[in-house]
């Protein structure tokens, strides 16, 4: 995302300063329209800033929530406000004020609920230092000086002060969570590899490049205001928002870190409801709100493509040479042979456990593409789990013992085992992270002024 649309907040910041924003109030939601809501412009994020409509909105002053001891004044939510339409460059207009309204104000209330779980910990203390490095990455990302990042919120009437204490509670809780759920956020070595057999199955099937923004409906007021707030960003990001900043403002999903990139999906490993709508989208192109049990979902369909990627597996193997003529009796005798030197058999012994037995070969097979091996390879190629040693398998060349050493998909985007690894811990951290604050928000005495 490039800030070069704004060229200044000015316009934006007297919009807010004059006036009250009342509780936002549930709109009725517009009927049915196709999947496809709409494309988007792929320029908009070099676009200039439309102007600031001149509509006037009213806003209160003094305390508008309190979080245990803690207050969020009409000061505060309007300074939020300001940052989440800087940032998400969502146009200030009457309808969608209300939901601007209450992305600030839940970010604000999860914002306190942090620094006041944060000021238990004496240890978790950002210092200044470790905000200005913060803020200095953010003008990288968006590509420009620190100096002129800087002048960008001052220009959209955003004050430095609580925008920094606002960074510095935001990586205060993100130690805090990893400090806290580091083993528990653990990736297995098994559930990579289950993850990693998934995609090796899935290779064949048609796979899309999507964005995802989640409106988690708890969080928002109810299930009408989630779907009529996801109709309102739908409505902004045709008309010119940059999908990424307003999934990294709005979205409540983990995805969100990532500007609400979600990666290669592949076909039936989703929501029906999603599954949906991206048969029917085209490349470029929003969905409707889609709902689903706990919220709404907007899906961006970025590419598509055929399930092009091919399987590779490693392989090693012992075996007892048997011709095609040999009788029953002497494969029975050698599958009873072979079945009893399995027991203890892996990848790091198998070679040197076939030398030490007389009339048993063994053999390191390599990586190679699942589809070039033996019909009779193939189905413990495809299934077995990695690191474990097969059942005899007959071939006309004898009976085998298989140990699946590795397995990977080839093709583009096919992510490593590290990047699969990463990813699922990020998930996990995300989850738990929300649990907690969830827990928090369930302890806390928090009283909305109307």
């Amino acid at each position: 995302m490039g800030f070069k649309r704004f060229t200044t907040g000015t316009a934006i910041a007297a919009l807010l300063t004059s006036a009250t924003l009342a509780p936002a109030v549930a709109q009725t939601a517009p009927a049915q329209t196709p999947q496809a809501a709409g494309t988007l412009n792929p320029a908009a994020e070099d676009a200039p800033v439309r102007a600031a409509p001149q509509t006037r909105f009213q806003m209160t002053e003094g305390v508008v929530a309190t979080v245990n001891d803690r207050i969020i004044t009409g000061w505060d939510l309007r300074q939020r406000m300001l940052t989440t339409i800087l940032m998400s460059q969502v146009q200030p207009t009457p309808e969608t004020l209300p939901a601007l309204q209450q992305q600030a104000l839940n970010d604000l209330i999860d914002e306190r609920l942090q620094a006041q779980e944060l000021a238990k910990f004496e240890q978790l203390k950002i210092s200044d230092e470790e905000v200005d490095r913060e803020m200095a990455q953010l003008a990288r990302e968006i590509g420009v000086s620190t100096e002129d990042y800087l002048r960008i919120l001052q220009e959209a009437g955003i004050q430095l002060a609580p925008y920094r204490e606002s960074i510095r509670t935001r990586l205060g809780w993100s130690d805090l969570t990893v400090g806290r759920f580091r083993d528990r956020a653990k990736v297995s070595r098994s559930q990579v590899d289950q993850a990693m057999r998934q995609i090796t199955e899935s290779a064949t099937k048609p796979q899309y490049l999507i964005g995802e923004i989640y409106l988690d409906a708890t969080r928002v007021g109810g299930m009408q205001e989630a779907v009529n707030g996801a109709r309102q960003l739908i409505s902004q990001m045709v008309q010119g928002a940059p999908f990424q900043a307003v999934a990294r403002q709005f979205s409540s999903a983990p995805t969100a870190a990532r500007n609400g990139d979600a990666g290669w999906v592949v076909q039936g490993t989703v929501h029906p409801a999603l599954q949906s709508a991206m048969d029917v989208l085209e490349v470029g192109q929003l969905s409707n709100p889609i709902v689903v049990e706990n919220g709404v979902y907007i899906i961006y369909m970025r590419d598509k493509r055929a399930g092009a990627a091919t399987s590779h597996v490693s392989m090693k193997q012992v075996m007892i040479e048997l011709p095609e003529t040999a009788t029953e009796a002497q494969v029975t005798a050698a599958a009873a042979r072979l079945n009893a030197l399995r027991s203890g058999l892996t990848c790091d012994n198998i070679l040197e456990r076939a030398r030490a037995e007389q009339g048993v070969l063994g053999s390191d097979l390599g990586e190679a593409e699942i589809s070039n091996l033996l019909p009779q390879f193939q189905q413990v190629a495809r299934s077995a789990t990695v690191g474990s040693v097969s059942d005899p398998v007959r071939s006309p060349l004898g009976l085998h013992l298989l140990a699946v050493c590795d397995r990977r998909v080839g093709g583009p985007e096919v992510p490593s085992r590290q990047q699969i690894e990463n990813r699922m811990q990020g998930q996990n951290f995300a989850m738990l992270g929300r649990r907690y604050l969830h827990d928090l928000r369930e302890d806390a005495l928090i009283e909305i002024k109307q």
